[in-house]
C-alpha cells in the first residue's frame, strides 16, 4: 500500500489510479478503506482515493504534536489531497462528518462536490451513543479498555455501539481489522484518544457548520432510514444548509450505508456525478 508523508506523519492510501474524475473517500472511528470496499469496485470509470486517516485504525502513529481535532484532521485531508496533486474532487464522507470543515479551509479550494453519507453534523460530534466511547477514552487507559472490550462478543454486538452501525452486522474481521493497530500500539491509542475526545463544545460547531452556506459547488447528502446514530432530521437539514444541497434518503439502512446498502449508494453516487459533470471515464479502441 503507497505511503505519503506528511506534516502531521504518515498517511497510507489505495488509489485505483486511471484517467476518471478523482473521488476521494473519508471514512469512521477507527475504521480505514475497507469500510468503501463493497462499492469501490462499483464506481468503474472512475478515480478512488482511500486514505487512511489518524482516526484510531491508521498502522503507523502520527507525531506526538499532531493536531487530531476533526478541523485538524480536515486539515490533513486537505494537505493529502494537495500533495497528491488532485483537483476537482468530489469528497466522499460516512460516519465521520469533519471532513465537511475542509471545505471552509483554503486547501478546500480543490474540491469540486462534496458526498455526505450518513455523517456526524451540526452539534452530533460525538453521535449520541458514542458520548459514552469519548468519556471512556478521557481515561487513561480507556482505549486500551475498548479495545479489549471489543473481543468480547456481546459488547462489539451492542446496538448502542459498532452493533447498531449497520442493519447487516459488520463482518468480525473488518472489526478486528479496525481495531488491530490500537490493540497492538501505544502511540496509536494516544492518537485514538486526542481524535476521539476532541470535539469541541456546541456553539462551535454550530458556528463552524453556518461557514458551511459559503460551498457554492454541488453537495449530495445520503441519510439512512434507519440510523441510530445520525438524526433524521439532519439530513434535509444538512441538504438545506448548502446552497447546491441535495436529499436522497436511503431504506433498510443505518449509519454505514456503504455496508448495508452498496449497491444503491453506488448507484446515486453515479448519479450525482454525471449530472454534475463528472462523467466517468471509458477506455475507448
Amino acid at each position: 500500500m503507497p505511503e505519503i508523508e506528511l506534516s502531521s506523519g504518515p498517511i497510507d492510501y489505495q488509489d485505483t489510479g486511471g484517467a476518471g474524475p478523482v473521488l476521494v473517500f473519508g471514512h469512521g472511528l477507527p475504521m480505514n478503506e475497507t469500510q468503501w470496499r463493497k462499492v469501490v469496485p462499483l464506481l468503474d470509470g472512475y478515480r478512488c482515493v482511500l486514505p487512511t486517516l489518524p482516526l484510531g485504525g491508521h498502522r503507523r502513529p502520527m507525531n506526538p504534536d499532531a493536531d487530531l481535532s476533526h478541523r485538524g484532521v480536515a486539515r490533513l485531508l486537505g494537505e493529502f489531497i494537495e500533495r497528491l496533486g488532485l483537483d476537482e474532487v468530489t469528497l466522499v464522507l460516512n460516519d465521520w462528518g469533519g471532513g465537511q470543515f475542509l471545505v471552509s479551509e483554503e486547501q478546500g479550494r480543490r474540491v469540486a462536490r462534496l458526498v455526505l453519507v450518513a455523517c456526524e453534523a451540526f452539534d452530533n460530534f460525538p453521535p449520541g451513543p458514542a458520548k459514552a466511547l469519548a468519556h471512556v477514552c478521557r481515561v487513561p487507559g480507556g482505549v486500551w479498555l475498548l479495545t479489549r472490550l471489543m473481543r468480547v462478543p456481546a459488547f462489539r454486538n451492542n446496538r448502542n455501539g459498532y452493533g447498531g452501525m449497520s442493519l447487516r452486522g459488520i463482518p468480525d474481521e473488518i472489526l478486528d481489522d479496525w481495531f488491530a493497530p490500537a490493540t497492538r500500539s501505544r502511540a496509536i491509542r494516544r492518537d485514538f484518544a486526542k481524535f476521539a475526545t476532541s470535539a469541541p463544545d456546541r456553539a462551535t460547531l454550530l458556528a463552524w457548520s453556518e461557514r458551511l452556506r459559503d460551498f457554492d459547488r454541488p453537495v449530495l447528502v445520503v441519510w439512512a432510514a434507519e440510523d441510530r446514530l445520525m438524526p433524521r432530521e439532519h439530513g434535509p437539514r444538512l441538504a438545506e444548509l448548502y446552497p447546491k444541497g441535495r436529499l436522497v434518503e436511503i431504506a433498510d439502512s443505518s449509519t454505514l450505508v456503504p455496508e448495508d446498502q452498496p449497491e444503491r449508494l453506488a448507484e446515486v453516487l453515479t448519479d450525482f456525478l454525471i449530472r454534475t459533470g463528472a462523467e466517468p471515464f471509458r477506455q475507448t479502441g
